[in-house]
């Protein structure tokens, strides 16, 4: 088997990935003649061609698409293990991504406390609410609402979650008062859609699901909305519980049904137990574990 330079792997794989001789050299930050040696060298090396040219343009040929996944697997391999080693340390960079509503409402009033307790970690929170990929982006680990089990992936439970309306003062006074959920449904719902809904209408009623605020994507704006006396929002106890203790919000009616889903910490296993992310993941345990629920 032929020694072959990790370099001209690595430009073998820039130019196949974009079939582009130019864009390779660009991707590496060389010039297109030194693309053009690499490859050269590479097929040398290998005793046969692995790119077809035609004018400006260019295909692999059949060596080149047996070789390429190859390449594309252990480069990214080579990077996962480049980065563990370069992560494992108790302190620096700890990116964490999370949904923004649960980091504005519940975790950013507490963040403070990490901050103190350990200053040598820098917290960088990136707020989406679609699942990360670990493997293309630099994220440690990530806080999501689910129910618990993601492939590839170790989580740990931090709380349960309780489905519950509210509304503001001005609403209920108008409006009110409610001695039902009955009561509540002559009024629309507004809710960001979402299956963490389901176990609320599954007791109640499929009925009250289709209301005119039902399109919107986004619970911060469902939230503001039931501030402004719009109507009566379905929302999560972790998101709510400041509002109603300040009074910003209030709950027209006691009832409460427990959510489907909980919140976990979740990381993949080459990070899970890093110094740095298992001090965030106890700090959010013992977080959580305060964190008293609804009565």
């Amino acid at each position: 088997m032929p020694t072959v330079p990790l370099n001209a792997l690595r430009t073998f794989e820039a130019v196949a990935s974009r079939l582009s001789f130019a864009k390779g050299a660009e991707a590496l930050n060389v010039t297109p003649a030194a693309v053009s040696s690499q490859i050269r060298a590479l097929e040398q090396r290998l005793n046969q061609p692995l790119f077809r040219r035609h004018g400006r343009q260019i295909s692999l040929t059949e060596a080149g698409q047996k070789l390429l996944p190859g390449v594309q697997r252990g480069l990214a391999e080579l990077r996962q293990a480049v980065e563990v080693v370069s992560q494992d340390r108790s302190e620096g960079v700890l990116n964490v991504t999370m949904m923004p509503s649960f980091l504005q409402k519940w975790l950013m009033p507490r963040l403070a406390k990490f901050y103190n307790a350990k200053p040598e970690i820098d917290v960088r929170i990136n707020v989406d609410n679609l699942l990360v990929d670990f493997d293309q982006s630099d994220m440690h680990s990530a806080v999501r609402l689910g129910p618990g089990k993601w492939n590839g992936l170790e989580s740990v439970k931090l709380m349960d979650d309780w489905i519950l309306p509210v509304c503001s003062k001005k609403f209920l006074k108008q409006k009110g008062p409610f001695n039902s959920v009955e009561d509540l449904q002559q009024h629309d719902f507004l809710f960001a859609p979402s299956e963490v809904w389901d176990p609320w209408f599954r007791k109640y009623g499929e009925s009250s699901r289709d209301g005119r605020w039902s399109l919107l994507n986004d619970s911060l704006s469902i939230l503001m909305a039931a501030e402004q006396s719009e109507g009566i929002a379905l929302s999560r106890w972790s998101l709510v519980s400041r509002d109603i203790n300040a009074g910003r919000l209030v709950r027209p009616v006691e009832e409460v049904v427990k959510a489907d889903w909980s919140h976990y910490f979740v990381a993949p296993p080459q990070y899970f137990n890093l110094p740095k992310v298992a001090d965030f993941r106890d700090w959010l345990i013992a977080q959580c574990d305060s964190f008293k629920p609804p009565e």
